[in-house]
């Protein structure tokens, strides 16, 4: 599994997962800076990554659009380093690895992990 780490992330992310064994990128990596969220799910979906993010934008793209790919794993805490909540969003992207290849969104919170399978229904 590939994960595309968004802008609003730090780089830093792309190391711990790499680290972690994960295949991983950081978006300034891969294009532009400026690139509205849609260009980077376009981005994500053409060439197989899953999102990893803090922005939800992303989610509501997945619902106005009743995307099911690419699958959009959302960081939702006050201290998003790694190193304050990496351990949890690994853990989620381990143990969903299979609704993620599939199209899911997960939100993992310091105290929990949500996944809604995609696409997103009203």
């Amino acid at each position: 599994m590939k994960i595309l780490v968004d802008m609003n992330l730090s780089p830093r992310w792309a190391d711990y997962l790499k680290e972690a064994g994960l295949e991983a990128a950081h978006w300034s990596t891969l294009g532009p800076p400026n690139a509205s969220d849609r260009e980077i799910m376009a981005y994500a979906s053409s060439e197989g990554y899953v999102v990893l993010t803090h922005d939800l934008d992303f989610s509501s793209i997945l619902a106005a659009t009743q995307g099911g790919w690419p699958s959009v794993v959302q960081v939702r805490s006050d201290d998003v380093s790694p190193k304050a909540i990496g351990s949890p969003v690994f853990r989620a992207i381990r143990q969903m690895e299979a609704e993620l290849t599939e199209g899911a969104l997960i939100t993992v919170d310091p105290g929990r992990v949500r996944l809604r399978l995609l696409p997103l229904r009203r």
